[in-house]
């Protein structure tokens, strides 16, 4: 969906939805139906003001929820929730930690608490297993596996999430949300439809993406890899092979492994680079062999209607209208 304003009855509509999908017997509910679109209608003002740091933050925590504030969340049950899901956001310098305060839940009757390292959305998973330096298994932590010796989780980025099961009426437990500085972040989900950024790996061997959400125009204003400086700026049919270079991607998922090239950049060159992309999911990844600090900078906005229409009767370009 890529209308932005959402109406009630979108909202209405939602809400329905989510009751409808989240539903089924996986321990950490993999396969939801819940899109980036709405997830995201879930922010607003009151979610984003700002707390002053003597003061907590509490409120209740719901089956499905977005917690974008520091603070204290506590659910209850009052009947049986089998498939619920909180998502957890920090700024892209941030990354997030998760306590777990006053839990009151039967593991032994199947209840469970988990928090996973990134997100997951209809079976796909931010970061992707190929960008993320966890094998998958570590990056799950349930709380009935290590409550008593692991009470804290601390996620990779910017973003994380909690699955819970609760089988009794009365049962319970706090989160505390917090955000910590991360001086080199890595795979972020953008908050915002706009802004700019810039991306360095100070010489490790890793992966690195930057999510938007929406659909955008991107400006890519400087690239430096060390490398290739006495090129032209544009792709090299070889750059996989250089180890050291940044894609563009474009879908309608969260799992970059899956999105689809639009281009690669593997040259570096300073000077802007302009991209309309119409899909759901932007992504600008850096892949680094370790051997150079590399830095890649760039601008988004979000495009208007008039645009993604252009965009969607363009024969080359509409593959995410396809997709």
């Amino acid at each position: 969906m890529r209308v932005m304003e959402r109406t009630f009855r979108e909202q209405l509509f939602f809400l329905v939805l989510c009751l409808s999908v989240l539903k089924g017997d996986s321990r950490y509910i993999e396969n939801n139906e819940i899109s980036k679109d709405e997830l995201f209608s879930f922010f607003n003002s009151e979610l984003k003001r700002e707390i002053p740091e003597e003061l907590m933050y509490r409120r209740p925590l719901r089956c499905l929820d977005m917690v974008a504030v520091e603070g204290q969340f506590t659910f209850t049950a009052e009947r049986p929730q089998l498939s619920c899901a909180a998502f957890f956001m920090a700024e892209p310098n941030e990354v997030i930690s998760v306590e777990y305060d006053n839990v009151d839940i039967d593991c032994k009757a199947g209840d469970f608490i988990t928090v996973f390292d990134g997100w997951v959305m209809k079976g796909e998973k931010f970061p992707s297993s190929q960008d993320h330096l966890l094998p998958l298994y570590e990056r799950y932590v349930d709380y009935c596996d290590s409550g008593s010796v692991r009470r804290s989780v601390r996620s990779s980025q910017n973003v994380a999430m909690v699955f819970f099961r609760i089988h009794n009426a009365g049962s319970s437990f706090t989160l505390t949300f917090r955000k910590h500085i991360n001086p080199f972040p890595c795979n972020v989900i953008s908050q915002s439809p706009e802004g700019s950024y810039t991306m360095v790996i100070p010489q490790q061997h890793r992966n690195c993406s930057f999510s938007i959400i929406y659909p955008v125009e991107i400006d890519v204003s400087e690239f430096t890899l060390g490398h290739f400086n006495n090129f032209p700026k544009r792709s090299m049919p070889a750059c996989a092979e250089s180890g050291d270079f940044v894609q563009l991607l474009g879908g309608n998922g969260i799992d970059t492994s899956k999105l689809l090239p639009i281009t690669d950049l593997c040259i570096s060159f300073t000077g802007p680079t302009h991209m309309k992309i119409g899909c759901d999911n932007t992504v600008v990844r850096m892949v680094s062999s370790g051997r150079f600090v590399s830095r890649v900078s760039f601008s988004y906005r979000l495009l208007d209607s008039q645009e993604l229409q252009t965009i969607k009767l363009n024969n080359v370009e509409d593959f995410c209208f396809n997709n």
